[in-house]
């Protein structure tokens, strides 16, 4: 392999948009029609569940694996189901690694020390015993809560700097009461900045030969003034920019994500995408038996509008 942020550059670059499919498979929205094949009229168990999740997470991948560089893949949906629906998990990413995807494995990890270390092996580098490793997930990147300060993130950029994966960290979020933490000002800097700031710190000795950092940040798009002043301080970081599509950022809010050039930037999109069937004008145009052509459309639709912010022509 190669620094995961010159291997993500190439994804991007390849697929001709930075647009991130987030795998956020609610089992309550998964359409009827698979829901009848996979589980027929049986009461759903937890072994029902996790074939379902994997089921729907296999089919959408297949149909976003060809247009996009990158799938997210939101662990809490599967985790709910207990060690089954983890085991899904765990099938999914390879799935996706299979079908050529990059794949962030979004756990929002984050602890102290040994526990850390722990999380590190289990999420981003391989769990070890006495030096032999004895599990993989095989993700290229992880996102981790950064509270705990550099000693919860140190294990997870040792893992990511000698595996050649990446890490983002929690800078900006899109929920809404973020900003009663984010904003809280240190001598008049709001706290986002100031872990921005130490991201840059973090991420600056790990930098490729495209110029980007294995240590990324989490940026929301909702929050564009934010984002762009995260940006010129950030400037060796990939940004994860969730809020794109369900929670109301659009292309000019994204925009503000992007370094100068268009680049260093992915944006993420879940419900919009893979229950677009329920969403408008989807609903109409395919409905729920048409499910899958209705991800296929709305997936093409957000990269055609991310292609207007970025200049990267098909």
């Amino acid at each position: 392999m190669a620094h995961f942020a010159d291997r993500l550059a190439e994804a991007v670059e390849a697929k001709r948009n930075p647009c991130v499919v987030g795998l956020d498979p609610r089992l309550e929205s998964i359409p009827t029609p698979l829901h009848g094949s996979v589980l027929g009229q049986e009461p759903l168990t937890c072994e029902g569940a996790a074939a379902l999740l994997r089921a729907f997470s296999r089919e959408v991948i297949d149909i976003v694996a060809p247009k996009v560089p990158a799938v997210k893949v939101q662990a809490a949906f599967f985790e709910r189901f207990g060690p089954l629906g983890y085991q899904a998990y765990v099938d999914t990413v390879a799935h996706a690694k299979q079908a050529g995807l990059l794949v962030i494995a979004d756990v929002k990890r984050g602890d102290i020390g040994s526990t850390a270390e722990a999380y590190a092996q289990g999420h981003l580098g391989g769990a070890a015993v006495d030096g032999n490793e004895l599990f993989d997930l095989g993700a290229d990147a992880v996102t981790v809560n950064p509270y705990f300060g550099l000693d919860g993130i140190e294990p997870f950029i040792g893992h990511a700097v000698r595996r050649e994966r990446g890490l983002f960290v929690l800078v900006r979020t899109t929920n809404p009461s973020a900003g009663r933490v984010q904003n809280l000002t240190c001598k008049g800097v709001p706290f986002f900045m100031r872990m921005g700031a130490l991201v840059h710190e973090w991420g600056k000795a790990h930098v490729g030969r495209g110029g980007y950092s294995c240590v990324g940040a989490v940026v929301a798009g909702t929050q564009p003034i934010d984002a762009e002043k995260l940006r010129r301080l950030m400037p060796q970081a990939w940004f994860l920019v969730p809020g794109f599509g369900a929670q109301g950022a659009g292309p000019a809010e994204v925009a503000r994500a992007f370094d100068a050039r268009g680049r260093g930037a992915l944006v993420s999109a879940s419900r919009s995408i893979i229950f677009a069937h329920a969403c408008s004008p989807y609903d109409r145009q395919f409905g729920e038996e048409r499910w899958r052509d209705a991800v296929a459309a709305a997936t093409d639709a957000m990269i055609a509008e991310i292609r207007t912010v970025t200049a990267m022509a098909p």
